[in-house]
């Protein structure tokens, strides 16, 4: 019987546009996401360099752009976070041990923060026994060992514990461990769905 669920955040409870990031860089200069980019954004998505840092290296890559205009194109991926996602999972709190385990970086956590609003986010987090971010714990998806990591600190059982993403790389990895899984997939299922999943019902 599943007892506990954790859950990814993009594109599972706010909406994302990654393209509209690619076309933002790309307007910058950026024409390819190569290899040194991807390095850049996995270290700033584990904490290990600056937002100042991590900008700043975008910036090498385009044609002597603003600070502000990369930070622009960096967020626009951030679209919207329905309200009824969030009154599902207040919903859900009342029945399950719920935790949120995302890949991102300081940036877009401040932004999602600002847009959505004190009342809104504080509401959010509030559902959640622990909340880890891969920029302040320092490890990141598909790794094994934040899945276990989660897993040790809040005394769960894999079999017991339900992991939802939208990338199949990191269900895949949760599925290894043990846990069961739902790949979700974005613009054909909502995670409001989940009792249709026939995963779990509701206690």
């Amino acid at each position: 019987m599943i007892d506990a669920i954790i859950f990814d955040f993009g594109d599972v409870f706010i909406n994302l546009d990654k393209q509209a990031t690619v076309d933002g860089l790309k307007n910058l200069g950026i024409s390819q996401w190569n290899e040194d980019l991807d390095q850049l954004n996995i270290q700033f998505e584990l904490g290990a360099i600056s937002g100042e840092d991590f900008l700043n290296g975008i910036q090498k890559h385009t044609h002597n752009s603003s600070i502000e205009d990369i930070s622009k194109a960096w967020n626009a991926i951030l679209l919207d976070f329905p309200l009824y996602r969030l009154e599902f999972l207040q919903m859900l709190s009342q029945k399950y041990r719920l935790f949120l385990l995302s890949n991102t970086d300081a940036i877009h956590i401040d932004t999602f923060e600002q847009k959505a609003g004190t009342s809104f986010y504080s509401s959010f987090y509030q559902c959640f026994e622990k909340i880890y971010f891969s920029f302040e714990i320092g490890m990141r998806k598909p790794s094994p060992e934040v899945y276990n990591f989660v897993l040790d600190q809040n005394g769960l059982q894999a079999k017991h514990t339900l992991f939802i993403d939208d990338k199949k790389e990191n269900t895949d990895a949760a599925l290894a461990l043990g846990l069961p899984v739902w790949n979700l997939q974005v613009g054909e299922e909502d995670v409001v769905d989940l009792f249709d999943k026939k995963i779990i019902q509701w206690q």
